[in-house]
């Protein structure tokens, strides 16, 4: 995004920790840019107060009195099940356009694909941005060039979906960084694109290339000269919705080593499946890559939202006792242990 750019986010009725995914890490991450959220429910309130971070970012009941900050962005802060634009979002929509804002969009509605959207843009000359429009060149079933490569893959994996495998692979890759390790983000979902400028959807591919398109991405920043590179998971193996794009995100990576992601208050998905048998899951990731190359995961990334320092503590205890890996918090210090954890694997 540009350094100057100005956003409002839409979030409307929706702003929350766990409901508001996109517009949550582009405050944690480019707080600067934000101007403001809208969401009637939580009018007068701030970002701060709602999330635990992003300081004194306003909430307003409507783009209107958004307005008065001066944004040129409207930014589409969810990223709900199944992606699509909820119907009663139209007018706020209508309106920025009318008022000359930028729309920014990861749904899966294409906006620039809307008749009603896209010629109302065109005559006020305003740009629609939909993140998960899939460039052609990702259109590619997978070569196998894993097989060759150099550089080292690190794929975070998911208990569940929404549990925070971006900000995991965020915080790694920043951590390598700190280090002064030719490390890479790489993107595979909108808001992850967002943040980085570069990226592909993997949720938006057609099945039979979702391994291939991740491939390209990844050529890409070893041509670039990266030798670790951080790839950003998506959905969960075992959840039934969205578990096809883990499994093409997986075979099109083949890493080098995994880092489980987990929010260990949290017991069950969306279809009811049990999360609390993490070494489980553990085996399964590595059994699912087996027959091709050992790949191992090697730490456990805690998500601790909405737990207390007790519940974190107990948590790290239990999980490193079950699994005899190290488990620890990306957004804390203890963001070393896991990267200490993936260059010892890459040592041995």
């Amino acid at each position: 995004m540009s350094d100057n750019r100005r956003i409002v986010i839409l979030a409307e009725g929706r702003f929350g920790l766990l409901t508001s995914k996109t517009a949550n890490q582009i405050i944690r991450y480019d707080p600067e840019k934000v101007v403001g959220v809208i969401d009637s429910q939580l009018e007068g309130k701030t970002a701060q107060e709602i999330l635990g971070y992003g300081g004194n970012i306003p909430i307003f009941r409507n783009l209107q009195d958004a307005l008065r900050k001066n944004p040129d962005t409207l930014l589409i802060g969810i990223a709900p099940t199944g992606g699509r634009l909820p119907e009663n979002w139209r007018p706020i929509i209508t309106e920025a356009i009318e008022t000359k804002l930028t729309i920014i969009s990861g749904l899966h509605t294409y906006l620039s694909d809307d008749d009603e959207f896209s010629s109302r843009a065109k005559a006020k000359n305003v740009q629609l941005i939909d993140l998960r429009k899939v460039p052609p060149e990702y259109e590619v079933v997978a070569k196998g060039l894993w097989k060759n490569r150099k550089a080292k893959t690190i794929l975070t994996v998911g208990t569940d979906c929404n549990v925070g495998k971006m900000t995991a692979s965020l915080e790694l890759h920043r951590e390598f960084l700190r280090r002064g390790l030719k490390s890479d983000f790489v993107a595979t979902g909108q808001t992850g694109m967002l943040l980085s400028g570069k990226g592909v959807c993997v949720d938006s591919i057609v099945g039979d290339y979702i391994a291939g398109a991740i491939e390209t991405e990844i050529e890409k920043s070893i041509h670039a000269g990266f030798k670790f590179l951080h790839v950003e998971g998506q959905g969960s193996l075992t959840h039934q919705g969205y578990s096809s794009v883990t499994l093409g995100l997986m075979h099109g990576v083949m890493p080098d080593a995994m880092v489980l992601v987990h929010h260990p208050i949290r017991k069950v998905d969306d279809y009811g499946f049990s999360l609390e048998n993490v070494k489980h899951l553990i085996e399964l990731h590595e059994m699912i890559l087996r027959p091709f190359k050992e790949s191992k995961v090697v730490g456990i990334a805690m998500n601790t939202v909405k737990m207390t320092q007790a519940q974190v503590r107990e948590a790290k205890i239990t999980l490193e006792r079950q699994t005899g890996l190290p488990a620890a918090d990306v957004l804390t210090t203890d963001v070393h242990i896991l990267a200490d954890a993936i260059l010892k694997c890459f040592n041995q």
